[in-house]
């Protein structure tokens, strides 16, 4: 597996990259040998960010995490990155397992931290404990408004329902936009309660009197109502 990593507002000295090189060799065991590893290091007025993206993978997987000390921040970010590596190759055991009895997604991600009912979830994961989005680096504020708000545009990916709960989980984000394959209209799939998804599809198609649509689904479920 190849292995690259550069900075952004900062110099990667070599002691720092051999750090990095050392944690990524407990990692690539989990990572193809066809796939590629990127290591992202920028460094804020009061912390820095580590962004690890395993490159060459649908979906891609990357893990963030932020602090005052660089060694600290990619140690998270690493520990972060393993985790959703060992994840996705479950749910692979999960959805190809030939003529077997599949494996139970509640089998599978038996391992994973238990939900806790009595806080929100957005509290309780990785990401928002010691890292962030890197939408949350703020900008420098320009005019007199004391809101801004950041645009980006990115190429609209056609996916399945339950490929697009994938690809979520895989980057570590609440939500994620995509094009449902099924239905060809912009949809946004995003974290419930517990282990449980959401998902909101728009339809030009639809009267704006009539009442909403909803329909519960089971997880590869092909689409049929649970």
């Amino acid at each position: 597996m190849d292995f690259s990593i550069y900075g952004r507002n900062v110099t990667v000295s070599d002691r720092y990259r051999e750090y990095a090189e050392e944690k990524i060799a407990k990692i690539e065991p989990l990572v193809e040998k066809k796939h590629r590893l990127e290591a992202k290091v920028t460094k804020q007025p009061s912390e820095v960010i580590i962004e690890l993206t395993v490159l060459g993978l649908k979906p891609v997987i990357r893990a963030e995490a932020a602090s005052e000390d660089k060694f600290a921040a990619f140690d998270a970010a690493a520990r972060k990155l393993a985790e959703r590596l060992r994840r996705a190759r479950d749910r692979k055991k999960v959805h190809h397992q030939g003529h077997q009895r599949p494996t139970a997604v509640h089998e599978a991600t038996a391992s994973l931290p238990v939900v806790r009912p009595d806080t929100p979830l957005y509290l309780q994961t990785a990401d928002d404990v010691d890292g962030r989005a890197a939408d949350t680096v703020p900008d420098q504020q320009s005019g007199d408004s004391p809101v801004t708000i950041r645009r980006k545009v990115f190429p609209a990916a056609r996916l399945t329902l339950d490929d697009a709960v994938d690809a979520m989980e895989m980057v570590g984000h609440d939500f994620y936009l995509f094009i449902d394959e099924e239905t060809s209209t912009p949809s946004v799939v995003y974290r419930r309660r517990g282990w449980t998804y959401g998902v909101i599809s728009l339809d030009e198609a639809c009267d704006e009197n009539a009442d909403v649509q909803e329909e519960e689904l089971t997880y590869r479920s092909a689409g049929t109502p649970a």
